[in-house]
């Protein structure tokens, strides 16, 4: 037998290349088909498969993860807006004022035009000790730039608050309602059950650094310089906690909720369908218990429902196949969308669980509407140039809480006998 031992050619992307990313992307996954259909008639014929098929199969799923992660930081590049162009609208003048006192205290320490603002604007809480807000158009930016890293931000509903704490009320069980006959009484029903829920905005924070040199540079744009320097380290942040965060100085995440089988479901707790075997899919048929998991969500949510999993997860799942041999998961049709398993988009977390005993390592559901996202308005920034010469530190804070905000809209798969 002739079997390729090459995982497919790719070309390097650069300067925004999608299409090029897309189609390596494309002829990766067609590749890796064609090897796990080999595998799959291997098995058929002789039980296992070939070590040099099972190995080649496994490059080729490494080549397609490098791909689509090629694939995801060309679109990023191509939909990044430029900073510190010219503000429009005679409106925006306090915004200009704003970006040139910011640019002036981040480049020389002069603080003086922002606190002139600050006092303008009566704002509290401020000043050398607690930092100077940025611009609105940095926060924005730095706000778009996480929604595009940070894929559950993506999918959840976020809020901007004022306050320290967002609470909303949620009725855990409706008002009374019954059938009556024209000249029958009327008793009076009982009134619907209020709950609250609380989402307190935590604090993040990050500290770049740079050289008086590079600050002094009027070529360097501060205000992207800035955000490119926070993205990474927030957004990396920001998915861990919306995952598996505990709730202690960081947002709660919906994989930390309490979980409770689906047959004994109640609000409060996540539903989860269980494998069926300990750290595995089930050996035959592997994919029934994902129909069970999406089947598990009321029809309501599975409209606008998607898989969250990480890399390995997927990859597991690239390989199941339905009765008539067709793939279940099938990569993006044009770039900029999400791959699909059984029609439903596949978002890659990588902070969600591996599989393992017990892990809750697939999630399914509207996240919209189970999952709250909340940004505390203000991005503050502190130049400290003493700690660390000869580089000036930016000590960057934002505020920023979460958690699961409808228990009925999100379902876990996991990995267990029961």
């Amino acid at each position: 037998m002739n079997v390729q031992t090459q995982a497919p050619e790719t070309k390097a992307v650069g300067g925004g290349d999608v299409a090029g990313a897309f189609d390596d992307f494309a002829r990766s996954f067609d590749a890796f088909r064609a090897a796990n259909d080999e595998r799959l008639q291997e098995i058929e014929t002789r039980l296992s498969a070939d070590v040099l098929t099972e190995e080649k199969l496994a490059r080729i799923d490494a080549a397609l993860d490098d791909a689509k992660r090629r694939l995801d930081r060309a679109q990023l590049e191509r939909s990044r807006p430029a900073l510190g162009g010219p503000v429009e609208g005679a409106r925006d003048a306090g915004l200009t004022e704003h970006k040139a006192a910011f640019d002036l205290y981040v480049r020389a320490g002069e603080a003086a035009g922002l606190k002139r603002l600050e006092e303008k604007a009566l704002s509290a809480g401020s000043g050398p000790d607690g930092g100077y807000l940025v611009p609105g158009t940095v926060e924005k930016e730095v706000l778009t730039r996480l929604a595009a890293l940070s894929p559950i931000r993506a999918i959840a509903s976020v809020r901007t608050i004022s306050s320290g704490s967002y609470k909303r009320a949620f009725s855990t069980a409706g008002p009374a309602a019954g059938w009556v006959g024209e000249t029958a009484s009327r008793p009076q029903t009982a009134s619907p059950t209020l709950a609250e829920l609380a989402f307190p905005a935590m604090e993040l924070y990050a500290m770049p650094a740079a050289t008086q040199t590079l600050l002094d540079d009027a070529v360097v744009d501060i205000d992207a310089w800035l955000a490119a320097e926070v993205e990474t380290v927030f957004a990396e942040q920001e998915g861990f906690a919306f995952v598996q965060g505990d709730g202690v100085n960081k947002p709660k995440g919906f994989v930390a909720a309490p979980t409770v089988a689906e047959t004994s479901w109640s609000w409060g707790n996540l539903g989860y369908v269980a494998t069926g075997s300990a750290g595995a899919f089930p050996t035959e048929s592997p994919a029934d218990v994902l129909i069970d998991l999406i089947y598990a969500l009321k029809a309501g949510y599975r409209q606008n429902a998607v898989f969250v999993m990480n890399r390995k997860t997927q990859s597991v799942m690239r390989k199941f196949r339905d009765e008539s041999g067709a793939y279940m998961w099938q990569p993006p049709a044009i770039a900029g969308q999400p791959a699909t398993f059984m029609s439903f988009p596949v978002v890659e977390a990588e902070d969600m669980p591996d599989i393992a005993a017990n892990a809750l390592s697939v999630a399914f559901g509207d996240f919209r509407r189970g999952y709250l996202v909340v940004d505390r308005t203000g991005i503050r920034v502190l130049r400290d140039p003493y700690s660390a010469k000869p580089y000036v530190l930016f000590y960057t804070t934002k505020r920023v809480g979460g958690g699961v905000q409808d228990y009925a809209a999100i379902k876990l798969l996991k990995f267990a006998a029961s």
